[in-house]
């Protein structure tokens, strides 16, 4: 099989002829320190894994290092940002967006790995209408989407993504105020949250619509605010569930194949999860990474309802284990995960200072993992 086979097969539930193996997302920071500056086509090829290239143009998201918020602006929403301080290691921007009815600010920091809120742009209830009026909806360009498919060819597959600083409308709402604060508004006004998170699903659902014909093999949504590690089941029901099953329900009607994303804990969720339609649930984080149970906790709830993705703790052991550690710890994922095929190994989040030997160590451990 070549290495799109391998995963689409994964992904779509089956056995392929061996465990796939990838990692969630290359960084910049690493792919310039350790390895000289390589794509991450290039970088998945050096350490023999399988391509699992995550496409990022007009997605908005404010977290990338180097992001252009100017390329988002419109005569109605225009992103005026000052810059603090440009120096690698302390990054600091602050921005101003003009719209007709008002102003908005929120301040972002950074180093060369990667980028944190320090002011939230919500700041009133009222604020919200704002972004319900005047937030641009940018459109996907699919021509160089196009290029980027052709040039990962058979090495893997490219992965899309939902505009928004994250895909899914409660994640994103925990862009524009404090995670905290979000939790205390949906408790004691619920109804507000539901009329952002709805503004937040429209604009997502125009994006969606902008997506017909995309060459994306999975589209990423969700994300870590949703993790039962953040908020309660109640409240993930109450809040991320019906978002999900509609922003799924656009992306399935177009085609898509969707992995729904929650970088923390599931214990207590995965119900919901398989309930919100989702072809695939990552990125299972074991509890040495802060996750709530283990990923063959999960694999037992969820059996072969949904294709899972992840498991690998990429700080205790991918980066800071032995060899041998790392060699045992793809076994015990391959033995207790992925038994049944609908499986593709890979970290449970980003890494920035693991040494590429391991890399390659963790890629040739499950291409032995044979079916």
């Amino acid at each position: 099989m070549t290495s799109k086979e391998r995963m689409m097969c994964a992904l779509h539930g089956e056995k392929p002829d061996r465990l796939p193996v990838t990692v969630h997302q290359w960084q910049g920071y690493h792919l310039e320190k350790y390895l000289s500056g390589a794509t991450p086509l290039e970088a998945f090829q050096q350490c023999g894994m399988d391509a699992a290239v995550q496409y990022f143009e007009d997605m908005g998201q404010f977290w990338l290092v180097g992001a252009d918020f100017a390329k988002f602006s419109t005569p109605e929403w225009r992103d005026e940002v000052t810059v603090v301080s440009a120096e690698p290691e302390n990054r600091i921007n602050h921005h101003t967006i003009h719209t007709p009815e008002g102003t908005l600010t929120y301040k972002t920091a950074g180093d060369r790995k990667t980028t944190w809120i320090t002011e939230y742009l919500l700041k009133r209830d009222e604020d919200v209408e704002l972004i319900r009026k005047f937030m641009p909806v940018p459109t996907l360009d699919l021509k160089p989407l196009e290029r980027a498919y052709d040039e990962v060819g058979d090495r893997g597959i490219v992965r899309g993504f939902v505009w928004g600083d994250q895909a899914g409308c409660w994640q994103h709402a925990a862009c524009l105020m404090d995670i905290t604060e979000l939790i205390y508004k949906a408790m004691d006004s619920p109804e507000w949250v539901h009329h952002l998170l709805q503004i937040l699903l429209e604009k997502k659902l125009r994006f969606v619509e902008g997506m017909k014909g995309a060459r994306f093999d999975v589209v990423e949504t969700g994300g870590g605010a949703s993790s039962s590690t953040v908020i309660s089941p109640a409240v993930h029901e109450e809040f991320c569930l019906p978002y999900d099953r509609q922003l799924h329900d656009a992306l399935h009607a177009l085609g898509f194949i969707v992995s729904y994303h929650t970088c923390g804990g599931t214990r207590g969720i995965e119900e919901l999860i398989i309930r919100n339609g989702t072809d695939a649930t990552e990125t299972l984080a074991p509890r040495s990474i802060g996750g709530n149970q283990e990923p063959w906790e999960v694999k037992e709830k969820m059996g072969n309802r949904v294709a899972l993705i992840g498991g690998m703790d990429q700080h205790s052991v991918l980066t800071e284990g032995s060899i041998a550690e790392i060699t045992a710890q793809v076994e015990r994922l391959f033995r207790k995960v992925g038994y049944e095929g609908g499986y593709v190994l890979s970290c449970a989040d980003h890494f920035f200072e693991t040494p590429v030997e391991h890399l390659k160590a963790f890629a040739k451990a499950a291409r032995s993992c044979e079916y």
